[in-house]
């Protein structure tokens, strides 16, 4: 039996894949500061992706990406903040924030990668 959290790094770890496939790098994994956790931090061309992977068994209570409220966006947000302040040579350089839902449709497994799915003033 697996806990949720070896769950949830099973599902970081096929998110990090797709998106390394598509030519990200992967800075860091699990950034964790008080205020919050960013899943993944990864650098696109000259830009900085800090994202948010979401999976759900089910479409019930909407996709994972439905569950990124703007609670979880500010927390994400604060952490992203503080990542920048501990690592000066990315302090000019664009910053965006991703979701990578996973969940099922038809039997399968279906990845979705939201660029950009908010920013810093909504």
């Amino acid at each position: 039996m697996t806990t949720r959290r070896q769950q949830g790094n099973h599902w970081e770890r096929v998110a990090e894949k797709f998106l390394n496939r598509r030519g990200l790098k992967t800075l860091e994994r699990n950034f964790q500061v008080r205020c919050g956790e960013i899943d993944l931090i990864l650098k696109d061309a000259d830009a900085l992706v800090f994202t948010e992977v979401r999976y759900r068994v089910n479409s019930y209570r909407g996709s994972g990406a439905d569950s990124v409220t703007r609670i979880k966006q500010g927390r994400i947000v604060r952490a992203a903040q503080l990542y920048l302040l501990r690592h000066p040579s990315y302090r000019n350089a664009a910053c965006r924030f991703d979701v990578v839902s996973i969940g099922s449709e038809e039997g399968r497994t279906r990845l979705n990668w939201i660029r950009n799915a908010f920013d810093v003033g909504q």
